[in-house]
């Protein structure tokens, strides 16, 4: 076999995510499929190139090594396919990177409006989309810092605060006793299974905080938050959610007290320029998403969230 771009495209996964599992879904792969294709690569290498913990992958010497030299070329390669494809379209493409957000679809409007054409990258991962940022691979990455998990920022990002800490709520089948109620108390959803996406860097560890936090230990699945949000339309399961969701009528969504959960809101880009042209049209973006979420809206005129911002910390401004 001999190796190619996209078997260093992997290696470099790995090592980013620490997690074949993780690597595997950044790369669009199934697991087992990642997990033949690296026995192959240190097959043809001659050693082994990651140790496989329970706590997840870190590379061997050899590993590093192969990484050291693995990088620049996987980073040449996308600068080669993104001028080209610049090239190609006249120079107007802006490549876009995002976790989930309810923003999203009004900041893409908003970018083509001022002549840019967009694409998009998803990802669970914030530091994935941090590190692709770094390589050259996307211009901006919108992404969210869970607290206590602090992102690990490749050297020469810039980084703006969009919002410094964004409660997170919870989503509810709309006939959980605690629906009936404004805000719920962590301690009455302690006999509900909850689903939680443990891919999302930082999340499962924040969610074990509070549970320890309210002295509880509820049953907990792990999925992602499209399969959660199913779950929680047939009762199945509770799960933590972004204050603009919108309620459904199987659904709703409701803050939860003393809010226990929080995130940062950062925009990154390697240029000034970049952060420049893209983040009034995502704080634009990121208002209509609050105005539009009935129980965020409640949760900011409660806090008086909307009178004095943090300058560096724009904050929904309701109407």
């Amino acid at each position: 076999m001999e190796l190619e771009v996209r078997h260093l495209r992997a290696l470099c996964a790995i090592a980013d995510t620490g997690s074949l599992h993780r690597a595997a879904r950044q790369l669009g792969v199934a697991q087992p499929s990642l997990s033949t294709q690296l026995r192959r690569i240190e097959q043809e290498l001659g050693g082994t190139l990651f140790v496989r913990a329970r706590t997840g992958c870190r590379p061997t010497p050899l590993g590093s090594l192969v990484l050291s030299r693995a990088r620049p070329l996987v980073a040449e390669m996308r600068s080669l396919v993104t001028e080209a494809r610049a090239a190609a379209t006249g120079g107007q493409e802006f490549r876009v990177g995002s976790t989930a957000s309810k923003a999203l679809a009004g900041w893409l409007r908003r970018l083509r409006a001022r002549g840019q054409e967009p694409t998009l990258h998803m990802n669970v991962s914030p530091n994935a989309l941090l590190r692709m940022v770094a390589d050259g691979q996307l211009d901006v990455a919108f992404v969210h810092e869970v607290e206590g998990s602090p992102l690990r920022v490749p050297d020469g990002l810039r980084v703006r605060v969009l919002v410094d800490r964004e409660p997170q709520f919870v989503l509810l089948p709309v006939d959980h006793p605690a629906a009936a109620r404004p805000a719920v108390h962590v301690g009455e959803l302690a006999h509900d299974r909850w689903m939680i996406d443990p891919t999302v860097d930082g999340e499962w560890e924040a969610v074990q905080r509070m549970f320890r936090a309210a002295g509880i230990s509820p049953h907990v699945l792990h999925g992602d938050y499209h399969t959660a949000a199913a779950l929680v339309a047939t009762g199945e399961v509770v799960t933590v959610c972004q204050p603009t969701a919108l309620s459904r009528p199987d659904m709703a969504v409701r803050r939860l007290h003393g809010d226990p959960l929080g995130v940062r809101l950062l925009l990154a880009a390697r240029t000034e320029t970049d952060l420049d042209g893209a983040l009034p049209a995502l704080e634009a973006a990121y208002r209509e998403a609050a105005r539009q979420a009935p129980a965020y809206r409640d949760w900011l005129e409660l806090e008086g969230a909307g009178s004095t911002p943090h300058p560096r910390t724009p904050v929904p401004a309701l109407p």
